[in-house]
């Protein structure tokens, strides 16, 4: 055996470690990529810790938004900076990073946490090789994915936020304005049918047209921050921000007793960094909840983001409103004057038999173009076809 061969020392039961510890923290890898990892180290080398970094990262890794999660974990998971200098041998795994715990990310601090069992404590063994990877039978996935949100652990929570991350909501789209060549259309594509007909001397055999290239509705996100909403909230910004990423247009609002705009938060890359970011910016997290005020306020200063009568509404909330219900009927109409449809997220409806008999739920249940549950994941999972189907209506 050749002195550091990676096929027979510590670093590839060290890759196969930090694979799994990206796994842990959201990074979709399987053992294949990991096989791939230990190959591209054998190709690159250790002459610089850049180059080895950069290798694994291009295998690993497929989206944009975790690549700051690698980076963080791979410092401080290969903690020597000396990698030329020092025997593959003394690259352990280590828990303790550069960067102070309260720096790194959420999701960096529970991936290189002691690993506990699902439901149970389960002491550190130093001595002993740390398993990464949360054991979660088939019975557990399957009754969290109907398990309301409101009634989870805070182990359980923290799970289904990481699995609301990977659902994903492909948004309806509509013919636009612009078009490009296809089979069928009103429209002759003229500079296509031209050249064509140059091309086989003059003759013409078919006419090339032009259709209507698809375009992706506007999204218009009225997230309820209230009391009420507080286990909810946290959960939902985190899925809508990776399930609409691919949306062009996108506003995002967070609303309690006032309107506060986190669309910047939305344009982080990053989840986790999103959710740091939104929390300061709203102050009245946990409060109350008056949604015809905040309506207000956006009719007053951000009018602008809808675009025409194409935006797409979403209202996540209980319904619970605190204020004047005829304050919001009026807001609510001038809404739906300016947007396409207007759809209520509501996670009451876990409850069977929910009647929406409060003053704000009566008033938002009049203007709402349908009501949809969110309060598990399997209704998260079904939101992008009972979307289409609403729309559609």
């Amino acid at each position: 055996m050749l002195l550091g061969d990676a096929r027979h020392g510590k670093l590839a039961s060290n890759i196969v470690g930090f694979g799994r510890t990206l796994r842990r923290a959201g990074v979709r890898t399987d053992s294949a990529r990991i096989a791939l990892a230990i190959e591209a180290a054998q190709l690159v080398g250790f002459e610089r810790k850049a180059d080895f970094s950069a290798a694994l990262e291009s295998v690993l890794i497929s989206r944009e938004q975790d690549r700051l999660v690698f980076r963080e974990l791979f410092d401080a998971f290969f903690r020597d900076p000396e990698v030329a200098h020092k025997l593959l041998s003394q690259m352990l795994p280590s828990a303790e990073g550069k960067a102070e715990p309260s720096k790194k990310r959420p999701r960096v601090r529970e991936a290189l946490s002691p690993q506990q069992g699902y439901g149970q404590a389960k002491p550190a063994q130093p001595d002993k090789e740390v398993e990464f990877d949360a054991a979660m039978t088939a019975s557990d996935a399957q009754r969290l994915r109907h398990a309301d949100f409101n009634a989870l652990g805070a182990s359980e929570y923290q799970l289904v936020e990481k699995l609301a991350r990977d659902i994903a909501l492909p948004l309806p789209e509509l013919p636009g304005r612009r078009t490009r060549p296809g089979v069928r259309g009103a429209r002759i594509h003229w500079h296509r049918a031209l050249r064509r007909s140059a091309q086989m001397d003059g003759e013409l055999l078919t006419l090339p047209r032009l259709t209507p290239r698809p375009q992706p509705l506007p999204l218009l996100i009225l997230v309820d921050v209230s009391g009420s909403m507080e286990r909810y909230a946290r959960l939902l910004l985190a899925f809508l921000h990776a399930a609409t990423r691919r949306c062009k247009r996108r506003d995002v609002f967070a609303f309690g007793t006032g309107l506060t705009d986190v669309t910047s938060a939305f344009r982080l890359a990053d989840t986790d960094d999103m959710l740091h970011q939104a929390s300061a910016q709203i102050h009245d997290f946990a409060g109350g909840t008056r949604l015809g005020q905040s309506l207000n306020e956006l009719r007053q200063q951000h009018a602008r983001r809808l675009i025409g009568r194409r935006t797409v509404v979403l209202v996540i909330s209980d319904g619970l409103d605190t204020g004047e219900p005829e304050q919001l009927d009026e807001a609510l109409r001038w809404l739906k004057r300016h947007t396409r449809s207007l759809l209520w997220l509501n996670p009451l409806l876990r409850f069977d038999g929910y009647s929406p008999l409060a003053r704000g739920a009566a008033v938002l249940s009049r203007h709402a173009d349908g009501m949809l549950a969110i309060h598990n994941l399997s209704k998260l999972e079904s939101l992008a076809e009972a979307l289409r189907t609403l729309l559609r209506r």
